[in-house]
């Protein structure tokens, strides 16, 4: 029925439920998942698929848990969820044609400045400040660019949404990882669509990993929403960091 042993999916089940754990506090869940995928054999493009596949349980859990806590309206973000899943989808389609060679090498100083800014950042707490985008503006701009990004390569991706939520839509650091996850959700779900058509996905074992991410956003979203932004910045500048390093890893094999 799975496509891997029952002892490799035992440890895949365990990578998922960190990840699902880390992605509903800080992002940056795919660090633990899609490594495993690949550790566990599969190729790189199924791996990529599976990750997007098992990923969208742990997000769509994390943001029903922060709606639930009243830190976002789902209702209200129903358009910019909409522009996410089909940007993403675009972003997915176009893959194979459009050259990312450079965002690979742009990537870990990205996410260094990510973590940098966070770290450094005086006053960086649960406050909501001044919008610089209006959330039109916001949806129709910073939306559609980072889930194309998502649906074109992915990692870092919940990390800049918070990023753009807290410099440019103003929300404060609980307010802005709430916001993040139904649209990140929605850029899994884009990409995952176009991929289960053009990729060949672990589907019983990203399934299975689904479970396991749910688990993990549940435990993660009440303690991020117990601790807010305490928590939240450290693991944000931590899994930001690491993903860096992993990245610059992988240009030298």
């Amino acid at each position: 029925m799975f496509e891997v042993s029952a002892e490799i999916l035992i440890l895949l089940l365990g990578a998922a439920f960190f990840a699902g754990f880390l992605d509903s506090i800080a992002g940056g869940g795919g660090l633990i998942a899609l490594p495993a995928l690949m550790l566990a054999g599969a190729p790189p493009v199924t791996a990529l698929a599976t990750n997007k596949l098992q990923g969208m349980f742990g997000t769509a859990t994390a943001a029903w848990a922060y709606a639930a806590g009243g830190h976002v309206s789902l209702r209200r973000q129903a358009l910019p969820a909409a522009i996410a899943f089909t940007a993403s989808m675009i972003g997915a389609l176009v893959v194979s044609w459009i050259p990312t060679q450079w965002i690979r090498y742009t990537l870990p100083f990205l996410m260094i400045a990510i973590a940098l800014y966070f770290a450094l950042k005086k006053g960086l707490d649960d406050t909501d400040r001044h919008e610089r985008l209006s959330p039109m503006v916001f949806s129709l701009t910073m939306v559609p660019l980072l889930a194309f990004y998502d649906g074109v390569l992915g990692p870092g991706t919940g990390s800049f949404f918070m990023l753009a939520f807290v410099t440019l839509g103003g929300a404060g650091v609980l307010k802005a990882t709430a916001r993040t996850k139904l649209l990140n959700f929605a850029s899994n779900a884009g990409a995952i669509f176009v991929f289960a058509f053009v990729a060949t996905p672990w589907w019983a074992t990203g399934l299975a990993m689904g479970g396991a991410q749910i688990a993990g956003a549940r435990v993660g979203s009440r303690l991020a929403q117990k601790k807010g932004a305490r928590l939240i910045k450290p693991l944000l500048v931590l899994s930001s960091s690491a993903l860096a390093l992993r990245l610059m890893w992988d240009w030298f094999q």
